[in-house]
């Protein structure tokens, strides 16, 4: 055998080891495989003779089981719906209504709760005394005070306010009562939607502008990313957009849109609570970035609007977004407080469901499996956005 012919063969990767049982116990992965494998196949046999005795003790007290009834006629109204629904509809469809809802108040909440905790937690490190000051007494107040209660007094407070015909206004155009509160809206959906495209493409633009005009004078580029953002809704205005006006007439108002007591009590409770949670999140965030290249932009005379923007929220992004999005998810979560005060998102609405059908296994897993998907969806979202802002490294 040559010198080449006896290289080439020691280079040859070595063959793969015959199986057997034991070399398979004593690969690790092998053996985690397998533990993982039993502990999924007990908590599902575990699940299925939980399953099988409930149902067999209903069977015995003669209730039946099943998902059936979602198609039956759901027999009760919901007050504050966004889709058409009244007593005949279905079981099925009251859910729906009762999703809507719960994403409605989840979502606008989010929002609320976020331009609160990015105030107050950049306030908790301003230089200003006071607006510190302030800031610190937001966060500790709320914080520290319990949801439910705080949910509470804000419907005490919005039902204690004054009758319509004493209402306060806004220019004869917004009205705060013990109603609610009443705002000029489009008259139709397809006036919304021009509205809504018209906010997202001034959103868009002055991003645009942003980025683009960089160089220019701060005040040169606040001035021009202000003008982009409400063109859009100039231009809707010019479009022809109809509004509905709310009036009074008798004892409530007439036109516009109007939002329940129960919505304005119920966002107050969320936003203000985890705003406080999201405030000190923010502050844990911006003071994780390192003080020296915040004294690095001071000295190329960047004001405090743009080091914050350009050099710390950046950074600090990629600590924030995690304990945030566990926030958000207790928005979701905690949105079934409304409960307490009669607004129909999904538990209130679940809770009638399974009184009046009978079927009070099935509502609940229904109503378990709709938070966790939601739940889920959030996270997702929230961690693609993290990927995003995470700094790239080579």
């Amino acid at each position: 055998m040559s010198m080449t012919s006896g290289l080439a063969e020691a280079r040859k990767p070595p063959k793969p080891a015959p199986l057997s049982l034991r070399g398979f116990w004593h690969n690790k992965r092998s053996r985690a495989l397998l533990y993982q494998v039993l502990v999924i196949g007990l908590v599902l046999a575990a699940g299925a003779y939980l399953f099988a005795n409930a149902q067999a003790a209903l069977a015995r007290q003669g209730i039946q089981t099943g998902y059936g009834f979602l198609t039956m006629p759901a027999g009760f109204d919901i007050g504050d719906s966004m889709i058409a629904f009244s007593p005949s509809d279905s079981f099925l469809r009251a859910y729906g209504v009762a999703i809507l809802n719960t994403l409605k108040i989840s979502v606008v909440s989010i929002a609320v709760a976020t331009v609160l905790g990015l105030f107050f937690g950049i306030g908790r490190l301003s230089r200003n005394l006071l607006f510190r000051k302030l800031s610190t007494v937001y966060v500790e107040f709320f914080r520290n005070t319990p949801q439910l209660v705080q949910l509470i007094f804000w419907y005490t407070i919005i039902t204690n306010l004054p009758r319509p015909r004493d209402s306060w206004t806004l220019g004869d155009a917004v009205f705060v009562s013990n109603r609610g509160l009443v705002m000029p809206w489009p008259s139709q959906w397809s006036g919304t939607a021009v509205i809504l495209a018209s906010l997202i493409a001034g959103l868009l633009l002055s991003a645009l502008i942003r980025r683009i005009c960089k160089k220019l004078p701060p005040a040169l580029t606040a001035t021009t990313s202000t003008l982009a953002l409400i063109a859009p809704a100039i231009l809707a205005g010019w479009l022809g957009v109809d509004w509905s006006v709310p009036t009074l007439k008798g004892f409530n108002f007439v036109g516009g849109m109007s939002v329940t007591p129960e919505f304005l009590a119920l966002l107050l409770g969320l936003s203000l609570y985890i705003g406080a949670f999201l405030a000190e999140v923010v502050r844990s965030g911006i003071q994780s970035v390192g003080r020296g290249q915040i004294e690095a932009a001071r000295t190329i005379s960047l004001r405090p609007a743009q080091i914050y923007s350009r050099v710390v929220l950046p950074q600090a992004l990629r600590v924030m977004v995690p304990p945030a999005a566990t926030q958000y998810v207790s928005i979701l979560k905690n949105s079934s407080l409304g409960v307490a005060i009669g607004y129909p998102e999904l538990f209130s609405v679940n809770n009638t469901i399974a009184t009046l059908s009978g079927h009070a296994v099935e509502a609940m897993f229904i109503m378990m499996t709709i938070y966790l998907g939601i739940s889920f969806l959030i996270a997702g979202l929230m961690n693609l956005y993290n990927r995003f802002v995470q700094i790239r490294e080579r």
